[in-house]
């Protein structure tokens, strides 16, 4: 069934697609170096190192900061433009930045599903009925599933996905620990002879 114009039809959508993401990526670098141009990068780490409660502060605040521009931002967006901002500043408050990175992307996972821009949301509402049909199986009619449905249905999902930051934050172990089991061997002490 792959025919010539299907074929072209993919490739178009795919090249389509990786120029949107290339063309984030170069807008969020210009983004990145002007705001580094004009001290802004100083300014949010000034900002962010002055939250109160310190450490657990600073990542109750990234956190929900995070999850707010979720809702008009995607992945891609948040990734080139967010993280680069916040990983130095968890670096300078001596915050592990795998755990760190692993909060950052359970929370930016949401931005999958909540609405208004979450794609999962776009991809069910292309597969779910618009119209009343009669199913083939059963015979019995089956009304159709309306946006609102779907952004309804996607909130036990957020929750779920918010209740695992919060887990990961609370019990670090569950991303760290790689460092439990970490070499008691000091490098300086290693002899390598031939």
């Amino acid at each position: 069934r792959l025919t010539l114009d299907l074929l072209r039809q993919a490739m178009d959508t795919t090249t389509k697609l990786s120029c949107f993401v290339v063309f984030i990526l170069v807008g969020s670098t210009v983004f990145g170096l002007t705001f580094r141009g004009v001290s802004g990068d100083l300014w949010v780490e000034h900002l962010l190192t002055s939250v109160p409660g310190g450490e657990w502060g600073f990542l109750i605040v990234v956190s929900v900061l995070t999850f707010v521009l979720a809702f008009f931002l995607d992945f891609f967006e948040l990734a080139f433009i967010i993280v680069p901002l916040l990983g130095p500043v968890a670096d300078k408050m001596g915050i592990d930045l795998i755990w760190f990175g692993i909060i950052l992307a359970v929370n930016m996972q949401t931005s999958f599903m909540h609405p208004p821009f979450g794609f999962a949301l776009f991809y069910l509402r292309s597969v779910a009925p618009k119209d009343a049909y009669r199913d083939k199986i059963t015979g019995q009619r089956i009304e159709p599933v309306t946006t609102g449905q779907i952004y309804w249905g996607s909130v036990p999902f957020i929750v779920i996905q918010l209740i695992m930051v919060a887990a990961v934050m609370i019990f670090p172990g569950m991303v760290m620990h790689y460092k439990a089991g970490a070499s008691t061997v000091d490098p300086s002490t290693v002899k390598i002879e031939i």
